[in-house]
């Protein structure tokens, strides 16, 4: 029976250091590290998710805004927002709740987020500095994946790690992260032989099988069974999909927890790591914004 890894009580113990750090920052500087949700539209999933970083940052003592904006809104408005947040010395970090409605050109909303208040790491520029080694902010979920493997003693150095799924936002990115000579938690976090495989990718439970951590992230409600596991293997679940039956991962939890040797959950695995790591951004971006006077 596979170890939980309990992404709740860990995102409760990151909190506490980022509270820490908080308070330290604003006893130094005066400067208190502020976060702009911009949320498009009422969509029921995106309204639960602003609302829980607005209570996380309330937690640790990061001021929060939310900017509600109708579902018709364009292109070209929603540019203007953004600009002007960026142009506010009292916002540090700029959060666009994604997904945007069609008419919206998503990408280019992105791009115009200020690198300096990118706390998402969606940004060109973001992105190459993590290409390149030497990442400003790490994106929130991949991070989260790593601190979960690191805070549950699972060393990716010199392992075999598949991450299944090849998005923008975690696939690509987490296995940038994992492949890196060092890591925010250590070269033990880091160092990982990493295969991405996706949905062009033949022969998937052949691949998986071969995983020592094997991290799912495809957007398929259990797509991961267990005969698609190594015996021992940690298995990572990053999907979250709604179902007549609630919110399930992709991984088929009941079946791949006999065989694995750490599972995380859905819900109460990544998800609450990923916002814990937006206030880690947050906080990052205050520091990198303060001048001395």
């Amino acid at each position: 029976m596979a170890h939980i890894l309990d992404g709740r009580q860990m995102a409760r113990e990151i909190e506490q250091e980022v509270r820490v750090q908080v308070d330290q920052f604003l006893q130094q500087t005066g400067v208190k590290p502020c976060l702009a949700a911009v949320l498009v539209g009422s969509d029921p999933a995106s309204e639960v998710y602003v609302r829980n970083k607005q209570k996380a940052c309330q937690r640790v003592g990061i001021d929060s805004q939310l900017h509600r904006l109708e579902v018709s809104i364009s292109t070209t408005e929603l540019s203007a927002l953004v600009a002007q947040l960026n142009a506010d010395s009292q916002v540090h970090g700029i959060l666009i709740q994604l997904p945007l409605p069609d008419q919206i050109a998503e990408t280019a909303i992105l791009d115009r987020v200020h690198p300096l208040k990118d706390v998402d790491a969606f940004n060109p520029d973001n992105v190459g500095r993590l290409v390149q080694g030497r990442p400003r902010f790490l994106p929130c979920t991949p991070h989260g994946v790593q601190q979960m493997l690191h805070r549950a003693g699972v060393e990716v150095a010199g392992k075999q790690v598949v991450v299944v799924g090849r998005s923008d936002i975690v696939g690509k990115p987490l296995a940038l992260l994992l492949m890196q000579r060092d890591s925010t938690c250590g070269p033990t976090a880091a160092n990982a032989s990493v295969t991405i495989c996706h949905s062009r990718s033949s022969d998937l439970a052949t691949i998986t099988r071969t995983a020592d951590v094997l991290i799912a992230a495809i957007g398929r409600p259990a797509e991961i069974r267990a005969d698609m596991v190594k015996t021992g293997a940690a298995v990572v679940d990053v999907g979250i999909n709604r179902t007549e039956s609630g919110l399930v991962g992709d991984v088929d939890f009941d079946g791949v927890k006999e065989v694995a040797g750490h599972i995380s959950p859905v819900p109460g695995g990544v998800g609450p790591l990923t916002i814990s790591m937006l206030l880690h951004n947050t906080l990052s971006a205050a520091r990198l914004q303060h001048v001395e006077p």
